[in-house]
Parts: structure tokens; C-alpha cells; sequence
């Protein structure tokens, strides 16, 4: 639980103080009670503590724990290292058995009091719904304690707690055993998120409806899977009929083997990720709800589960999409994309949205050429492009613009159907070809396409303010944008 105090009043098991290293080398030090005053000079002239960025150094006064926080030079401050750094300081050792945490950040600015909220509730995340924890095990988790930040009440300090509450919504879908988190567990997630409110109705496709109605792709990618394939669309009115809607639409596979194209050992292990646009959706309604977004939005997940089995789709088969368009499979392991394309040709045709973007975990690609902290992006629009990427930057779901260009769609086409689901000459331009796929479907509609394959979850060692699995990328910046833009 936090809560905001207007001054701080040192009365709480354990103070965290935020120390610029400016400031503290100049020994511009305003802190009370006079005691640590004192004690934080004193640690200038010994040299034990310099203010470093990331630099923690503990002291006893009173009988309570002063925890300090080192955030090195003024110039180096960021938001990310803000986040940085208020996660290292919730999970120290020295704060595992403490219920009562008071934190004096450095200043009383709003982007940073957001950037040290946030390093508390994502960077404080942690998914342990499978862990035993010991009877010796005294550790007070972190949704136990009771964090007191000293700065003044606002409003958006309490939008940016429900925008992270989003995000961990979505990491706890994604963590979650992918034989949990079906296409039924996600519909019931958001029958549950969407209950009592009015302004958002549903339109789910099970399997029967996906037949009847011809999203082939979609059903192919599921075929060998007993588990029912969904196309769910949440239709959100938050400003007048008149006004145009815009789509959001989310890869949900909820977990992916390749196919008969198989995945090899070291890339199968955590594909229950492979729903995390889909999951970013989720996080974003919930969010839209909570906030009452003023803007009509179409939220869509497309969900699969792409098995393997005798009744599996196969390369070379070629599939008639929803929108009429043949498409030759190349590849039983680039099936993102043909979910999403029937969903995009479905959405365009039927709710006729102003703009349309996706986001998906499509390609290892883009994995290579951006690595695992920046998201690719890929636009029909350079207005909406610009708008993304300022949001990208503000939120720190970052994210970068790689081109598209005519030449591309000769990478796509095929000899026998309209277009292949993966690029020839192959391996060329993965991360491109894939969007350009999902572009033929998207029409005239503004399109913009979110590639999170290295952002979306974390394996090995913590990145960044992140600890190991799902980072929930995306939520923030999603949210934002249809907060925000024009």
C-alpha cells in the first residue's frame, strides 16, 4: 500500500533517503532529524559513502533503520534509473523485515516521484504464485508493506499507480502456466475486468463463428490444439458516437511449440509468453476502465494455441484468409502473424477504425536487430508513428522505427497463393517481412505494428527495473497514447 505525506516525520520502522551526489559532495544536505543530518556529513568526510549511483549504505539512528540511496551526478539522473534504483532499494536485504517504509525522494518533482513509483510497483513485482515459502522464511513481501512517500498528494500519482497495476495484470497473465491461462481463462479475466460497465460490450468468435464467418488463418494456426481458438473484441465508447474509434489488437498464442515446424530446445521454454501482446491488451481495458479514457477504442485479442499433432496445419498448404487473400505457409512457427492478419481484415471490415495498431511478440528478428530493451515499431503513418514514439519515450516503453518501403512486398509474395507467411529470400529482413504480412491486411487504415519479441519478457539475469519474466511492455505506453494523443 502507498501513501503520500506532505513532509516527512521520520516515524516509520525504516526512512529511505534519495541522495544526489552533487548535493551530497557539497554537503548540501537539508534532512531532519539533525542526528542524520549530521550522520550523512560525517559520511562524506570518511569516504564510505559517495552517493554513486545504485550505492546503498544503511545506518542506525533511534532505533531505526536510514536506509541511503545513492543516485549519483544531477546530469545522470534519469527516470529509468529513478526506477532503477527505488527497485534496488525495496528489495534490499536490509528492508526484508520491515512492514513500514518511509521514502524522502531527492526532490519534489512529478516525473520523478512517478519515475520512483513506478520503480516501486513494476520494479517491486515479483511472480511467486508457485513458489513454497519456509516456515524460517521471515521476509515481509512487498503488496504487505506499507510504503509512505513524502511528497504532495496528486492525481496523477495516483493514475500512474493504476497504469502499473495494468502492467502487472498483464505479467501476471503471461507468468502464469500456459495450460491456465487458455483462451477461456483470458475470456474470463475479461468478463471479469469488463463487468458493470457500460460502455464496453463484447463480441467473442469462438470456433464455430471463426468458421462460419471464414478467419481460416486463425483456425489453421489452432488446428491441432483441443483447446477453443477466440477472436474476443471489446468495444469501449468513451467519447461521443460520432467520434472515430481506434483499434488495439494483441497476439495471444497462448502457448506456441512452432508447430510441425518445431521449435528446438532453448526456444520452446518459455513460448506461454507468446500471448503477451494479447495480454497487453488486457492490461490496457483495464486501465481504459479505470481511468475513463475519453476516446472510443476497439480492443481485440487473437487467441490460439499453436500445437503440434496429426490434425496440425502444415508448409505448404495454402489457406484462404478472411479477407479473401491466399496465403501460402512457409513457416508453421511464423503463425502470429496469420492470427493477427485475420483479426486486422476482421476489425477493418466490421468496425471500420480510424487507425489500427498491433502488438505482438512476432519475430526473433527483431530481437537481433534491436535486442531485448527497445520495441520495434513499423507504420503505414508517420503521424501516428511520431505520436507512438513521443509516448514510447514518456512512458519508457521504448521503442524504435524501422522503415517500410515498397520493395518489401516483393519479399512476401508467393508462387502459388497471394502472399507466403514468411520472407523470401529467406532470412532477409525477418522483422520486416513479418509487418509488411500483417500490412496487406491492415488496407488503407493507418496501421502501426508493435514487435515486443525481446521486450516482453526477461530470462537469466534482471533487466533493468525488471526481475525474471514478464515485463507487461506496452501497458504503459498504450495507455498513454490513447489518454494523451490528438
Amino acid at each position: 500500500m502507498i501513501t503520500f505525506q506532505t513532509e516527512a516525520k521520520f516515524d516509520k520502522q525504516s526512512v529511505v533517503v534519495f541522495l544526489e551526489k552533487t548535493s551530497f559532495q557539497k554537503k548540501d544536505i537539508r534532512v531532519q532529524p539533525v542526528a542524520l543530518h549530521n550522520a550523512i556529513l560525517s559520511l562524506k568526510e570518511s569516504s564510505q559513502f559517495g552517493a554513486e549511483s545504485g550505492e546503498l549504505f544503511p545506518i542506525s539512528i533511534n532505533k531505526r533503520l536510514i536506509l541511503l540511496v545513492g543516485l549519483g551526478k544531477a546530469s545522470e539522473i534519469s527516470a529509468t534509473s529513478l526506477r532503477v534504483n527505488g527497485r534496488k532499494a525495496i528489495f534490499s536485504a536490509f528492508l526484508k523485515k520491515v512492514a513500514e517504509i518511509e521514502i524522502l525522494p531527492h526532490e519534489d518533482k512529478e516525473s520523478t516521484i512517478q519515475a520512483i513509483l513506478e520503480g516501486i510497483t513494476i520494479g517491486g513485482y515479483r511472480w511467486k504464485k508457485y513458489l513454497t515459502k519456509s516456515k524460517e522464511d521471515t521476509t515481509i513481501e512487498i503488496e504487505d508493506k506499507k510504503i509512505f512517500i513524502v511528497a504532495s498528494p496528486k492525481k496523477s500519482y495516483e493514475e500512474a499507480i493504476v497504469i502499473c497495476e495494468g502492467v502487472n495484470l498483464a505479467r501476471d497473465l503471461i507468468n502464469d502456466n500456459a495450460d491456465t491461462v487458455t483462451s477461456d481463462f483470458i475470456e474470463d479475466t475479461i468478463k471479469k475486468i469488463t463487468s458493470g460497465h457500460k460502455n464496453i460490450t463484447l463480441e467473442i468468435l469462438n470456433r464455430k463463428e471463426l468458421e462460419s464467418k471464414g478467419l481460416n488463418l486463425h483456425l489453421a494456426v489452432n488446428q491441432a490444439s483441443p483447446k477453443e481458438p477466440k477472436l474476443i473484441i471489446m468495444k469501449y465508447q468513451g467519447a461521443s458516437a460520432r467520434d472515430a474509434y481506434t483499434a488495439l489488437v494483441g497476439k495471444g498464442i497462448t502457448f506456441d511449440t512452432g508447430g510441425l515446424n518445431i521449435k528446438p530446445t532453448g526456444s520452446m521454454e518459455t513460448m506461454r509468453s507468446d500471448m503477451s501482446g494479447a495480454a497487453a491488451v488486457v492490461g490496457v481495458v483495464k486501465n481504459a476502465l479505470a481511468l475513463k479514457i475519453k476516446r472510443n477504442i476497439i480492443f481485440a485479442c487473437a487467441l490460439a494455441e499453436n500445437a503440434i499433432g496429426p490434425k496440425g496445419y502444415k508448409p505448404g498448404d495454402v489457406i484462404k484468409s478472411y479477407s479473401g487473400k491466399t496465403v501460402e505457409i512457409g513457416n508453421t512457427d511464423a503463425e502470429g502473424r496469420l492470427v493477427l492478419a485475420d483479426a486486422i481484415a476482421y476489425l477493418v471490415k466490421n468496425y471500420k477504425p480510424a487507425a489500427i495498431i498491433d502488438i505482438a511478440t512476432l519475430t526473433g528478428a527483431c530481437v537481433i536487430a534491436l535486442g531485448h530493451d527497445y520495441s520495434g515499431l513499423v507504420s503505414s503513418d508517420d503521424k501516428l508513428a511520431e505520436e507512438l514514439l513521443r509516448f514510447a519515450e514518456d512512458t519508457d516503453d521504448r521503442s524504435w522505427r524501422l522503415p517500410i518501403y515498397p520493395e518489401i512486398k516483393e519479399y512476401v509474395k508467393s508462387k502459388i497463393a497471394d502472399i507466403k507467411n514468411v520472407g523470401i529470400p529467406k532470412g532477409a529482413a525477418g522483422a520486416l517481412t513479418a509487418a509488411e504480412f500483417l500490412h496487406q491486411f491492415a488496407g488503407e487504415t493507418p496501421w502501426a505494428h508493435f514487435d515486443i519479441a525481446g521486450t516482453a519478457f526477461v530470462e537469466g539475469s534482471d533487466r533493468m527495473y525488471f526481475g525474471y519474466g514478464a515485463t507487461g511492455a506496452g501497458v504503459r505506453l498504450l495507455t498513454q497514447y490513447l489518454r494523451k494523443a490528438i
